[in-house]
């Protein structure tokens, strides 16, 4: 009975598209810091493709330029589920006249629209969009997600779709890789990539991982592994099942991948044991994490299997001789080296410098060697943590002393609220003043930080303000824009943000004001992170 419930409730969305589905990246794919978290459906290239509910409910939320989606559409569905509909072109004149209701009504040109059950319902099948190119997406296509609507789980949108998505093609192996974890693999304690001829040793604890990707008919894209074992001995070591992810745990993707080596090569390969940290529920193992430990001289048959969404299968056996051998030591830490354990809270100071990694930031103990460049001229010393990539789970707390020499000869209207920090891109990442020291959050310890200072507010210049559009351009190369408002006649209108751009729009036929042929007069805000605030005013007619 659950079973035949289940395929009813799997069963009640249809497609998105009016066309045969043709994928171009599907959920679960192991980016750098995220996995993919929906479908990317083709729109042949082009923009403008009608994009419709795949099942009844009533959109939730309109957001334009947040993480990545561009414009996007949520739709709340009866099931407990939420589907998102990102890269959009443009809404439905029905969502576009709510979302600008809202804004008008809460005065925000920001486009995070929430909205009621009764603002708009939608059918299965209802026109929404028009398919685009918006935000982090580098072709047009659609970009769909289903989430647990009260966990927020990322689940994976195949799951619902199946049935209107072929593929008949299995996943395929590119190659395997040993990862000695105190042990040896063919007489070497270093980490190795193999192939599965020839005679392959090991002795005492070893990892490993796999590069492999699925394909389908028609497509020459590649996409990720729904689900891998690895059996030793016809027993499971280790299982992934990838259909549902917490989206606070989607930077874990580097902890499962091998980030240094997908760093180095542009090849993920995905391990097939669970540091200790890792607390992603989609991967299961053996007591030992999937780690096993060759500790008898014999022959261990291993097999890998490849599992696509469909049930398509590839396996892959190999033997591995279990040999005795001279187990190495464990390397000795320099003297600037500093251990941080993935199982406590971590802290570490010295002069002019304080970093806070706390419990379940790290899947495994890391080394770091923090170095400290001078620079007595500038706002605050250079300082590097690691020499190696070491993204976090989440945002650690740095803490950069900011140089005396420099506050001691500023001019009088010196702000210390205006201080931040930021890295060797000039990247703005926040930070508070306090007591001489300035704290902020960062994620990646190998960047290079310091202390920079922003007193100078966004730069505001006219391109048109003429006609049914108001567009100005809004540039803040320090420490970035974070709010505008505006009014015309004294009256709250919309500026949108837009995409890929450094522009700032009012569409005139979607506010209030009528066209008249009179003048009047734009007041135009904006203020950069470090609330530095420049206004622009001038007349137009419309």
């Amino acid at each position: 009975m659950l079973t035949i419930f289940l395929n009813i409730l799997l069963s009640i969305f249809t497609p998105p598209v009016d066309y045969d589905i043709s994928l171009a990246g599907n959920f679960g794919e192991p980016r750098p810091h995220h996995f993919h978290g929906g479908l990317d459906i083709r729109t042949d290239g082009v923009e403008g493709k009608h994009i419709y509910a795949i099942g009844d409910g009533y959109v939730s939320r309109v957001t334009a330029g947040l993480y990545g989606f561009g414009n996007a559409v949520y739709i709340t569905h009866p099931t407990g589920h939420t589907s998102i509909y990102c890269h959009l072109k443009s809404f439905s004149p029905r969502i576009k006249t709510a979302m600008r209701k809202y804004q008008y009504k809460h005065q925000t040109c920001v486009a995070d629209v929430k909205l009621t059950p009764l603002d708009v319902p939608v059918s299965q099948g209802q026109f929404i969009a028009l398919s685009g190119n918006t935000g982090n997406s580098m072709a047009p296509h659609l970009h769909l997600e289903v989430h647990d609507t009260k966990s927020w789980n990322m689940l994976d949108p195949y799951q619902f779709l199946n049935e209107f998505i072929a593929d008949s093609v299995a996943p395929q192996a590119h190659g395997f890789m040993a990862i000695p974890l105190g042990g040896t693999f063919n007489g070497s304690a270093d980490k190795q990539v193999f192939s599965r001829g020839g005679r392959l040793t090991a002795c005492g604890p070893v990892g490993f991982a796999l590069w492999a990707d699925d394909y389908m008919q028609g497509s020459y894209n590649h996409y990720g592994i729904s689900e891998t074992l690895l059996y030793v001995d016809g027993q499971v070591t280790f299982h992934s099942v990838v259909d549902n992810i917490p989206t606070q745990l989607n930077r874990m993707v580097n902890s499962w991948g091998d980030y240094d080596y997908w760093l180095h090569h542009r090849r993920w390969y995905m391990k097939s044991y669970i540091e200790p940290g890792n607390r992603l529920a989609c991967l299961h193992a053996d007591e030992n994490r999937g780690v096993i430990k060759f500790d008898e001289e014999r022959d261990y048959q291993l097999e890998y299997v490849l599992r696509d969404f469909k049930g398509n299968e590839a396996r892959y056996p190999f033997t591995v001789s279990g040999v005795p051998a001279q187990l190495p030591e464990p390397p000795r830490p320099t003297s600037s080296a500093v251990r941080l354990r993935w199982n406590r809270t971590n802290s570490y100071s010295r002069p002019g410098l304080q970093l806070v990694v706390p419990y379940g930031f790290l899947a495994a103990d890391a080394i770091i060697r923090p170095r400290l460049r001078r620079q007595p001229q500038a706002w605050s010393d250079a300082c590097q943590l690691s020499e190696f990539s070491l993204p976090l789970m989440t945002a650690a707390e740095l803490s950069i002393h900011v140089n005396r020499t420099v506050t001691n000869s500023v001019v009088d209207d010196f702000d210390p609220a205006k201080l931040y920090i930021t890295n060797e891109n000039g990247a703005y990442m926040g930070g508070s003043y306090h007591d001489g020291w300035v704290t902020g959050q960062i994620r990646e310890l190998a960047g290079c930080y310091e202390v920079a200072y922003d007193d100078q507010p966004p730069r505001v210049s006219p391109i048109a303000v003429s006609g049914s559009r108001l567009l100005l351009n809004v540039i803040d190369s320090e420490s970035g824009i974070a709010t505008w408002t505006a009014t015309v006649d004294g009256r709250f209108i919309v500026f949108d943000d837009l995409e890929k751009s450094s522009f700032f729009a009012c569409e005139l036929h979607e506010s209030w004001l009528q066209k008249s042929g009179r003048q009047h007069h734009l007041h135009f805000e904006v203020t950069d992170n470090r609330r530095n605030t420049r206004v622009y005013e001038t007349t137009f007619t419309y």
